[in-house]
């Protein structure tokens, strides 16, 4: 499985995260709908899609999101945030933001490539940078931002069978999304569409 994500995910030209072809528009939740895209600047942001190697197998390392944040509260995410103007790119953006918010050391972190940019309806360009995790970290969270962290596995979200489509109202008008239920907790948005993009790479379907 290492070497099939490894070869299905964009490579990087340099440890700044540029990618080494254009990058394209970004994919998004607007593509269920064929929604037009924002014309508005979207904020730049990067997220680290952590893969722990497990003995059974890759566990997908998932962050729930404090209630009371402004963007995205309560929602289960990838450990990342908006680029700051002192972040050389994506991959600096990604590293900073997971040490900040759940304290994983990067000697545990190998970064291995991208998927493609998400647009959220929130207006943030998201870069999610894919990684390898090795076991014997720890972690030390950001009580203001991460209310836990959890693994779901890498294997289950594969599953085609646990791929859900949904829809609801926002801002007036109907939305689709993916979501995955896993035990007690629902990936939804912004994270199961980027799960989804790492799915159908993997699997050949992007």
């Amino acid at each position: 499985m290492r070497d099939k994500i490894i070869q299905s995910i964009k490579p990087l030209r340099n440890v700044a995260g540029t990618l080494a072809d254009d990058s394209p528009a970004p994919i998004g939740d607007h593509d269920l709908d064929a929604m037009p895209r924002s014309e508005s600047p979207l904020t730049p942001a990067a997220v680290l899609v952590p893969l722990v190697a497990r003995p059974a197998g890759f566990q997908v390392l998932l962050t729930q999101r404090t209630d009371h944040l402004h963007d995205h509260a309560g929602q289960v995410s990838f450990p990342g945030g908006r680029r700051e103007h002192t972040d050389a790119g994506s991959v600096e953006t990604a590293l900073r933001e997971t040490r900040e918010e759940i304290g994983l050391a990067e000697d545990f972190i190998e970064v291995v490539g991208l998927l493609d940019d998400y647009e959220t309806g929130t207006g943030f360009r998201v870069t999610p940078v894919v990684s390898f995790v090795s076991e014997g970290f720890t972690l030390a969270l950001d009580s203001f931002e991460v209310a836990e962290v959890f693994e779901v596995p890498l294997d289950y979200l594969f599953d085609p069978a646990n791929h859900q489509k949904r829809s609801r109202d926002f801002n007036g008008r109907r939305r689709s999304y993916y979501l995955f239920e896993y035990q007690d907790r629902v990936v939804w948005g912004a994270t199961a569409g980027m799960l989804m993009n790492l799915y159908r790479r993997v699997s050949g379907g992007a």
